[in-house]
């Protein structure tokens, strides 16, 4: 079961996000315990990595400019277009946290499911949580007004428990368990790691349903804005990478786009105005497309570049 569900999680991952849209009663009693399945996610996922080669690659600089490419660079392309398409003051705060936000620690599941190297997801989805808390609050005070007063206390407390605490129990698990035992259960591990992803879009599209059910056009007005921020992440990070090959090119287009917007609302949800909540349970519905649609670019790309006959680059 678990082989068929990891197997198929790019399709599944879409069925729970409308399951949410279809229960919303149930995706609203998912959605105060998400925290705590995102701390699990989180440490589930760094014991199926490799710590030395996660390590060595983390060290690249190449890492640490992706890091840059995904929150510095995409906040000023999605909040220069923002503000140009006459976005309110609310909804720039919303879209630069989501620019400011890493992704999803899902992510290396993901790109595993499509064929590419869950390895370098890792690299690049734990850069940019690192850089996150720095480029988010740097984007709050640029776009907050002047009463905006972040509690540090608080800020540093949730960012060490949801980030600090799963990168140092993984690291005493890795120096005092045996390399035997940790092989055996890494493939155990990333296949109950995808199964966990899937509260997320369950449990995050409920208040959106309840503003479809009283304001249709408001809510589709945030998914067209999801979208948006999705394609943009997408495309622009395609065409930054597509030199360096296919598999990298893609890498970077679906760490981009998959957001942890669970985590930036965590920690920083009192300051991230009325706009947030919803744009994060409309992201659902294209982060979770996304898998489908990279297994399609993916394909395209590989016929259009590689003859079928030598499999060479034409």
């Amino acid at each position: 079961m678990l082989h068929f569900i990891s197997k198929h999680s790019s399709v599944l991952l879409i069925i729970a996000t409308l399951a949410g849209l279809a229960w919303p009663q149930a995706s609203l009693i998912v959605f105060p315990f998400l925290p705590y399945v995102l701390f699990f996610l989180m440490l589930f996922t760094l014991l199926g990595i490799e710590q030395k080669a996660l390590l060595a690659e983390l060290k690249l600089k190449k890492s640490w400019g992706y890091a840059l490419l995904h929150s510095v660079v995409m906040t000023v392309f999605a909040c220069s277009l923002g503000y140009f398409l006459g976005a309110s003051n609310s909804l720039l705060i919303s879209i630069a946290a989501v620019s400011a936000t890493g992704s999803l620690f899902a992510t290396p599941a993901i790109a595993r499911s499509v064929g590419l190297n869950a390895l370098t997801a890792m690299v690049m989805t734990i850069a940019t949580t690192l850089l996150m808390p720095i480029v988010l609050y740097i984007n709050l005070l640029l776009f907050q007004n002047d009463e905006f007063s972040l509690d540090i206390a608080s800020y540093l407390m949730r960012l060490a428990i949801f980030i600090a605490c799963p990168m140092a129990f993984s690291a005493l698990v890795y120096h005092y368990v045996p390399r035997p035992t940790l092989t055996r259960i890494h493939s155990k591990l990333s296949q109950v790691t995808i199964i966990l992803v899937f509260a997320f879009p369950f449990g995050l599209v409920g208040p959106l349903r309840g503003i479809f059910d009283t304001a249709p056009s408001i809510a589709l007005h945030y998914i067209f804005i999801s979208f948006g921020l999705c394609l943009l992440f997408f495309v622009a990070s395609i065409l930054f990478y597509l030199r360096q090959g296919k598999d990298i090119a893609l890498l970077a287009a679906i760490t981009s786009s998959n957001r942890n917007v669970l985590l930036t609302f965590t920690v920083a949800g009192a300051y991230l105005g009325p706009d947030f909540l919803l744009l994060l349970g409309a992201l659902q519905i294209p982060t979770y497309a996304l898998p489908l649609l990279v297994r399609w670019v993916n394909n395209y790309i590989t016929t259009r570049y590689y003859s079928p006959q030598t499999g060479h680059s034409k």
